[in-house]
């Protein structure tokens, strides 16, 4: 029997049987290895179990009943079978092997922050997280998208966990399905209709009330973008941005939190959402900065990248921005458009200026710039609240 032992949990990880003919030199091997390493965290691991026989149960009895805090994992269709027929699935964690599947060659029809998004076939696309250890935010984002759906947003529904190389990825099945930001890239004739669907939705997401607790609050997050940045930031700066942020309002109604035109798909005619990893609740500057950053942030100072991460140029993101605006607001007022939009700006640079630091350091280039432009803005609000 392999094993292994890391942070204090045990791993056991039997192999091809466990039956009357070896489950006694089995249990003898446990014996050993938790007289060795003594803990009441143990995973048995049947990833490499074909076949486990009534012999083989009455030992996982035993483990139940002896560790505190037990579970079995990567067990094959067949083995889980056993386990579900005999009540064991009800008396401890027992989690199904993951199938593996590739997504060489695939088309990329989704990115953000946590993965991206791939169609595998004509049915069929995933979602591949870029941390290889997420099982923990797959199966979190799986619940927000169910509490999402009960609550009445069009969304998909993972069916399935699958391995993609050496990290994990959802599985949805959106037949014949294709991103909003596809749709426009091929055929810019529907821009009005796509974005009428597109703002729709966002309406729809923004009228939605929240019950407290289902989903995290996106002020805390930017409390944390604020902690960091007020370092860097002159003290008058800091001084206003803090008291901005602090007096932003709590805010019970959904936002997205990632809300640009390739997390939106478009299956017949209606409009799913998709990557909902990033749910939360809060003020719409939220998701309004986030979408400044989709559609100008990220790419103010290459705007040809645009290209690359929404498959759309420059100046059709930027259309979509403001035409977006115009209609959720119900104004072409350019003067209040721009209001909104530099509330939008102060928290969206806000958080730019905190990534760019962390990953390329204070004085680099970018992170300047976002710096520079967040006191920019900064200068022209007196406040950040948009009310819906």
């Amino acid at each position: 029997m392999d094993h292994k032992f890391e942070q204090n949990v045990l791993t056991l990880q039997p192999k091809s049987r466990l039956d009357s003919a070896n489950v006694g030199e089995a249990e003898a091997s446990i014996a050993e290895l938790r007289a060795k390493f003594p803990t009441d965290n143990v995973v048995l691991d049947l990833g490499e179990l074909n076949y486990i026989s009534s012999a083989g149960l009455r030992l996982v009895l035993r483990l139940i009943k002896s560790t505190a805090n037990f579970k079995v994992t990567n067990v094959n269709s067949d083995v889980y079978e056993i386990f579900d027929m005999t009540g064991f699935t009800e008396m401890t964690t027992i989690e199904k092997a993951f199938r593996k599947i590739s997504v060489d060659g695939c088309e990329v029809i989704g990115k953000g922050a946590n993965g991206k998004v791939y169609r595998l076939n004509e049915d069929t696309i995933v979602k591949v997280y870029l941390d290889p250890d997420s099982l923990d935010d797959i199966r979190r984002e799986r619940d927000l998208a169910k509490k999402a759906f009960v609550l009445g947003i069009p969304t998909a529904i993972s069916y399935d966990i699958a391995r993609v190389g050496d990290g994990y990825g959802s599985v949805f099945e959106l037949l014949n399905a294709n991103s909003f930001a596809k749709i426009l890239a091929d055929e810019p004739e529907r821009f009005d209709e796509i974005i009428d669907l597109y703002v729709d939705l966002l309406k729809k997401i923004h009228s939605t009330v929240v019950r407290s607790g289902d989903m995290p609050e996106i002020k805390s997050v930017a409390n944390n973008w604020l902690k960091f940045d007020v370092a860097y930031l002159p003290d008058d700066a800091a001084e206003k941005l803090s008291a901005l942020v602090r007096a932003i309002p709590y805010d019970d109604h959904m936002l997205h939190g990632d809300y640009h035109l390739k997390n939106v798909m478009m299956q017949g005619s209606e409009a799913l959402l998709i990557d909902m990893d990033t749910l939360c609740v809060g003020d719409p500057v939220f998701e309004f900065a986030a979408m400044f950053n989709a559609y100008i942030g990220f790419h103010v100072f290459k705007p040809e990248g645009t290209k690359d991460f929404l498959g759309i140029t420059h100046e059709t993101a930027l259309k979509v921005w403001y035409k977006t605006l115009e209609k959720y607001f119900g104004t072409t007022d350019k003067e209040k458009l721009e209001k909104i939009e530099e509330k939008a700006a102060v928290i969206g640079y806000m958080r730019l200026m905190r990534r760019t630091i962390r990953r390329e350091g204070q004085d680099s280039e970018n992170a300047e710039g976002y710096k520079k432009l967040l006191l920019e803005y900064l200068e022209k609000v007196e406040s950040l609240s948009i009310s819906r």
